[in-house]
């Protein structure tokens, strides 16, 4: 009821600046007011993690994990932050993000935007939150497809000790040639190196921290078949499915439909669950799926399980229905 209030004001502000604004709020919330506890349900073990309930924060709207302990208020399950990248970077250049409140929709080509891994890990050293926390991790948009792979080992380096698990983010289209790395051969050779690195980490820490694949909606079904083979040939621990799209069918004729940048909220929603399902049917539950995009309501939420997902993320779905959405879609797959 109380966001009802508050986002005709969101709604008037650039979107951007309601993001930031909302995020410094939440920052605050979480400095001030007594620990969040997620929303009851009933607990379930995925890739060895005992996560409280299924409904879990996407990454993107805490890129630094400035607002952990707010966000923990809000009843989640699980919280991912970032992306994040081994050195600081603006993204590209404003405007860069837009509503398309006709079908509950955004359109974004941030560009990992972030103050660096570094920073990140400042952040989760303060907070006061002890659930499971993902990290999100990229690469620089200057570091040439080729080297890849060296941003990805340095994050990882760098957020192992502090992670509940890791995500690596191969599919934004907001940075130049990134998709490139969902290819057969250079997706062979990424996991590759980041499952050696995890079993060196694991060894030196003396703790497991899976590791989980984030992946576009826009892709064939050769291609689903081609990752999901990568990601059981190389003991991947899960898979993100999906980020954002760089289809317009949905949005054509509404205005800023055709602006560049990945596309999420309601219209990705039957892209992103069809990818769910045809990674279900080639994983054949030899790995957990998480599921992101386009979930608005608990029956989305429920639909994302039906399709073979153990866990469901939220973000777009935020701006248009507020903290709310969270208790709703913790009972709807509970």
């Amino acid at each position: 009821m109380l966001y009802e209030l508050i986002r005709p004001l969101l709604f008037s502000l650039d979107p951007e600046n309601a993001h930031d604004l909302t995020l410094h709020g939440l920052h605050f919330a979480g400095k001030l007011l007594p620990p969040g506890q997620p929303e009851p349900a009933t607990p379930v073990e995925v890739m060895g993690l005992r996560f409280p309930n299924r409904i879990g924060l996407a990454a993107g709207l805490d890129k630094n994990g400035e607002a952990i302990d707010g966000l923990a208020r809000l009843g989640f399950g699980f919280i991912e932050i970032g992306t994040i990248t081994p050195r600081p970077q603006p993204g590209n250049p404003r405007p860069r993000m837009f509503r398309l409140p006709e079908v509950q929709g955004i359109i974004n080509r941030m560009g990992f935007n972030n103050h660096g891994v570094d920073a990140l890990i400042a952040h989760v050293r303060e907070a006061k939150y002890r659930g499971i926390l993902g990290i999100n991790i990229g690469k620089n948009f200057d570091t040439p497809i080729e080297n890849a792979a060296d941003d990805y080992l340095a994050c990882l380096d760098k957020v192992y000790a502090l992670a509940s698990y890791v995500t690596v983010n191969i599919s934004s289209p907001n940075t130049k040639n990134l998709r490139q790395l969902q290819g057969e051969s250079e997706l062979d050779d990424l996991l590759g190196r980041l499952k050696a690195a995890q079993t060196r980490l694991a060894d030196s820490h003396g703790r497991y921290v899976p590791l989980t694949l984030k992946i576009a909606p826009d892709l064939d079904d050769a291609q689903v078949a081609n990752i999901a083979d990568a990601l059981r040939r190389h003991r991947i621990d899960g898979v993100i499915a999906t980020n954002t799209t760089i289809a317009r069918d949905k949005v054509q004729g509404i205005r800023h439909g055709n602006e560049q940048g990945g596309l999420s909220g309601a219209p990705v929603f039957e892209a992103s669950t069809a990818v769910v399902r045809r990674l279900s049917a080639a994983l054949a539950g030899e790995l957990p799926i998480i599921a992101a995009g386009g979930v608005l309501d608990g029956t989305q939420a429920r639909a994302k399980l039906d399709a073979g997902a153990a866990l469901v993320q939220l973000y777009s779905g935020l701006i248009y229905r507020g903290p709310g959405l969270v208790r709703e879609c913790v009972r709807a797959t509970a």
